[in-house]
């Protein structure tokens, strides 16, 4: 369980959003069972794979554990409970100073105060307007006054509409503090942060020898197209892997520049032919399609016409397209977005590419 909940955190915080466990049985299989209203996820249930967890960090620091820990507490507490999510979105921040180092803690939380967005920054000025110290408000109105209810200190009292209503406002600061905490102090990625910066290329530096994969990086072109040239490459989509008859492509370097290499897999049969864009500089593999295709007047089959259109047209419905060679993590490609064409559903289009296969070879 304890190895659920951490997983549960670091995708809680990977998504923003958080995953509840509601329960645990013994089982063969996962199965979702329980009280509907506790198994929920704001990432949602729909499909056997409704999310994507590809890419997620690795947690090894305790510390930065507890934060993940206390943020997904704040997120699964939001709308249940606005005292308990902010005391626990403070704690992401305190949990991370000793005792003795307090201060610290309340200098990092008054240094970020002006640099917060959106409502957050709409709520601190509301609250400078009123003359209150946001610092000092966060810790005794809000921190101290939810955890405490000694007779005669300030407390957020469950039957006093105005104390919930101003709550829910200082909630919007504490969690883009926690927020704002974990991403820049811990350099914890994010899906969003880890789609931006993240070299897609990268599982492929020992492959192309690391003085190469360096020199592409920096803007210089592929100086010896033998490190990739007749390397063998399933070409797949996520998450079902290979697809079928482009499982074993022969790749080639059809075209290089500077920090761009254009590489071209064909099956063994030389039937069909796909090409990819590769941006060293970026970090970045593109799907080309318009240079993908059956070989003309070859010996195509129905299976080639098959295999292509799957690729192409889930490829065109913005599936992500896989490029896997043995020993090596895959690496996967940008998403197509497409331009003045209406995408089909891709088993209307295959259907239509191999009906239109069939027509001209003269099959019935």
């Amino acid at each position: 369980m304890a190895d659920i909940y951490r997983l549960t955190s670091i995708l809680s915080w990977f998504h923003g959003g958080y995953v509840d466990v509601g329960g645990s049985m013994w089982g063969s299989h996962p199965t979702l069972f329980g009280n509907q209203r506790k198994v929920y996820s704001t990432t949602g249930l729909a499909g056997s794979r409704s999310f994507n967890c590809n890419h997620m960090p690795i947690i090894e620091d305790d510390a930065t554990r507890k934060a993940l820990a206390f943020w997904r507490e704040g997120k699964r507490l939001q709308n249940v409970h606005a005292g308990y999510s902010f005391l626990s979105f403070y704690k992401v921040i305190e949990s991370q100073f000793p005792k003795a180092q307090q201060k610290a803690k309340t200098l990092w939380i008054s240094s970020q105060i002006d640099a917060l967005t959106g409502r957050a920054a709409s709520r601190v000025q509301a609250l400078r307007a009123a003359g209150t110290d946001v610092s000092k408000h966060l810790f005794e109105s809000c921190r101290c006054a939810v955890a405490h209810a000694g007779l005669g200190r300030e407390i957020v009292d469950p039957d006093v509409p105005a104390d919930r209503a101003r709550l829910d406002q200082d909630l919007d600061v504490m969690e883009q503090l926690a927020t704002v905490y974990i991403a820049d102090v811990l350099s914890v990625p994010n899906a969003r942060s880890s789609y931006r910066t993240r070299d897609r290329l990268a599982p492929w530096d020992t492959l192309l020898g690391e003085q190469a994969a360096s020199s592409l990086r920096a803007g210089r072109a592929l100086a010896s197209k033998r490190a990739i040239d007749g390397k063998t490459i399933a070409v797949g989509l996520w998450p079902n892997g290979p697809v079928t008859g482009l499982e074993a492509m022969r790749c080639a370097v059809i075209g290089v520049g500077e920090g761009l290499t254009v590489i071209q897999l064909t099956n063994d049969r030389q039937t069909i032919a796909l090409t990819f864009q590769l941006d060293h500089v970026r970090g970045r593999i593109h799907t080309d399609l318009e240079r993908s295709g059956l070989a003309r007047g070859a010996a195509a089959t129905e299976a080639d016409v098959v295999s292509f259109a799957t690729f192409f047209y889930h490829v065109l419905a913005n599936a992500t397209a896989e490029l896997t060679v043995v020993g090596y993590d895959p690496v996967d490609c940008e998403v197509v977005i497409p331009v003045n064409v209406f995408p089909v559903a891709p088993s209307d289009g295959i259907a239509a590419m191999l009906k239109e296969f069939r027509r001209k070879s003269g099959a019935n």
